[in-house]
C-alpha cells in the first residue's frame, strides 16, 4: 500500500489533527457506545473524503485510493473463505473436538496454572479464536479456581495467555492470516518465523505459571468432567480425527501454499466426517456455508463447537475491506507520508524500525482499542521503512502480531479487554500482571530487534 502516490502534501499539523480525529471517533464509538468497529471506520472514511474534497482532490482519485487500499487485502479475504470452510470441515471430522478433549486429559492435581495455560494454548490453536477459547474453557477454569479458592487473577492471566497464543499461532486465526497476507508472506512461513519469539515466551510463561501454581490437591473438577462427557457424547472423538492435523503440518513443512493446503485439508476432514456421520450432500453444503451446529445441550460445549462456515467470515472481511480502504485514503491524502517524513531520520536502522512498529501497534491498541486496526495500520505505515532498513516483510508481520494481536487484551477499554472482563468477571487490571505471554511477546520482539537475532534480511535482488 505504501506504493500509493500522495495527491497532496499536507502539513504535519494537518496530518496529526486528522489522525487524532480518527482516533477520537474510533475510541468514543467503541469504548463509550460499544459500537462494532465497522461504523466508526466508515465515519472516518467520510471524514477523509470531506477533507479530500476541501483540498480539491477529485472524487475519482479518492475512490481509486480506497480501491488500491482494499486490493491489498484480497489475498487475506480469499484465505478467510477457505478458513471458514476448514473450521466447519474440522468440526465435521471431529478434529477440533478431539484436540480439545486431548487437552482436558492433561488436567493434573499439581501445576494448575501452568496446565490451564497449556490447555488454553491447545484449544486456542484448535479453534483459532482467543475470545471463543476464553468464553468456553476459560469460564470452566475460572469456576474451578473459584471453587478451590485459588487466585482468579492468575487463572485469568493463564487463560488469556493461552488463548492469545492460539490466536497468534493457529493457521485458523484471522489475525494470523491477515498479517501474513498484508505482508505477502506465506502463512506457514509466517507462523514458523513467529516461533522465534513465541516459543521463548511460551516456555518462560509455562515456568512462571508452574512456579505460581499451588501444591494442593485438585478438587471440584465437575465442570471439566462435564466438558469431557459432553465431548464424548458428540461421537466426534476418534484417533483418526487427528489425520487432518498431521496433513496440515506435513503440507506446511513442504511449503505448500496456504489455499491449496486449506482446501486439501478441508476435503480430507469432510471425508472423515462422512465416516462418522452419514451427512447428505445438502447437509455438507449447508455446514460449509452456515457452519457446524453443535446440539449437545451443554451451553459451553455448543458455544465452542458451533463454528465455521463462509458466513462466519463475512464480518471480518467487511472490517478488513473498510480498514484497508481507510488506509488507502490516508496514503492518497499524504497523511501517513507526512508523519513518517517527520520521523524518518529516526527509522533507518533495523532496531529502530522494529521498535517504532511495535510502539505504533501498542499505541493503536491503547488509543483505539482495536486489534485489526493495530495490525492493518502498522503494516501499512511501516512496509516501506522495513524495506529501506533491509528487512524482509516477514519481520514486520511478526512484529504486528507480537505487539498488536496479543496486546489488545491488556487494554481495559479494548474490544478484547471488555469482552474478557465480562465473561470471566475478572477486571483487566487484575489479570494484566499475570498475562505473561502477552507481556513477554512485545518485549521479546523489540529485544530481538536490538540484538539483530532471528531477523530475516532482504537479499540484494529483493532490495
Amino acid at each position: 500500500m505504501f506504493r500509493i502516490q500522495a495527491k497532496i502534501a499536507p502539513s504535519v499539523l494537518e496530518a496529526l489533527l486528522l489522525i487524532l480525529g480518527i482516533i477520537a471517533i474510533m475510541s468514543v464509538s467503541i469504548i463509550k457506545f460499544g459500537a462494532f468497529p465497522h461504523i466508526p471506520i466508515l465515519i472516518s472514511i467520510l471524514l477523509l473524503l470531506i477533507y479530500g474534497a476541501f483540498k480539491r482532490i477529485s472524487f475519482k482519485d479518492l475512490e481509486l485510493g480506497m480501491m488500491d487500499g482494499a486490493r491489498a487485502g484480497l489475498g487475506a479475504i480469499f484465505i478467510f473463505f477457505f478458513i471458514g470452510i476448514l473450521i466447519s470441515a474440522l468440526m465435521m471430522g471431529g478434529t477440533i473436538p478431539s484436540l480439545i478433549y486431548a487437552g482436558f486429559l492433561t488436567i493434573s492435581p499439581h501445576f494448575f496454572f501452568a496446565i490451564v495455560f497449556l490447555i488454553a494454548c491447545v484449544v486456542g490453536v484448535a479453534v483459532g479464536s482467543s475470545l471463543t477459547t476464553t468464553a468456553t474453557v476459560g469460564v470452566a477454569f475460572i469456576g474451578m479456581a473459584s471453587a478451590m479458592d485459588l487466585s482468579l487473577a492468575i487463572t485469568a492471566g493463564a487463560i488469556v495467555s493461552g488463548a492469545f497464543f492460539g490466536d497468534k499461532m493457529s493457521p485458523l486465526s484471522d489475525t494470523t492470516n491477515l498479517s501474513s497476507s498484508i505482508m505477502q508472506v506465506d502463512l506457514f512461513d509466517h507462523i514458523k518465523n513467529m516461533a522465534w519469539t513465541t516459543i521463548p515466551a511460551l516456555v518462560i510463561s509455562t515456568i512462571l505459571f508452574a512456579i505460581l501454581s499451588p501444591t494442593k490437591e485438585l478438587k471440584q473438577t465437575e465442570a471439566i468432567d462435564q466438558f469431557k462427557e459432553a465431548l464424548l457424547k458428540t461421537d466426534l472423538i476418534h484417533w483418526y480425527a487427528f489425520i487432518p492435523v498431521a496433513l496440515l503440518v506435513i503440507m506446511a513443512f513442504k511449503k505448500v501454499p496456504a489455499i491449496p493446503t486449506l482446501a486439501i485439508t478441508s476435503f480430507v476432514a469432510i471425508i472423515i466426517g462422512l465416516f462418522i456421520h452419514p451427512y447428505t450432500a445438502t447437509e455438507v453444503m449447508s455446514i460449509l456455508y452456515d457452519g457446524f451446529k453443535s446440539t449437545t445441550g451443554l451451553k459451553e460445549i455448543d458455544s465452542l463447537l458451533t463454528r465455521g462456515g463462509l458466513v462466519s467470515m463475512f464480518s471480518t472481511i467487511g472490517l478488513v475491506l473498510l480498514a484497508l480502504s481507510m488506509g488507502g485514503l490516508l496514503f492518497t491524502l499524504g497523511i501517513i507520508q507526512a508523519i513518517l517524513l517527520k520521523v524518518e531520520h529516526l527509522l533507518r536502522r533495523p532496531r529502530s524500525v522494529i521498535a517504532g512498529a511495535a510502539g505504533t501497534a501498542i499505541g493503536i491498541n491503547t488509543l483505539i482499542g482495536e486489534q485489526y486496526l493495530s495490525i492493518l495500520l502498522t503494516s501499512e505505515a511501516f512496509q516501506d521503512q522495513f524495506k529501506k532498513a533491509g528487512l524482509h516483510s516477514k519481520n514486520l508481520a511478526r512484529v504486528v502480531e507480537d505487539a498488536g494481536t496479543v496486546v489488545n487484551p491488556l487494554v481495559p477499554w479494548s474490544v478484547c479487554g471488555i469482552f474478557i472482563t465480562t465473561v470471566l468477571a475478572v477486571p483487566t487490571t487484575e489479570y494484566f500482571p499475570f498475562a505473561f505471554f502477552c507481556l513477554l511477546s512485545p518485549i521479546l520482539t523489540v529485544l530481538f530487534g536490538f540484538t539483530g537475532k532471528t531477523l530475516t534480511y532482504l537479499k540484494s535482488d529483493e532490495s
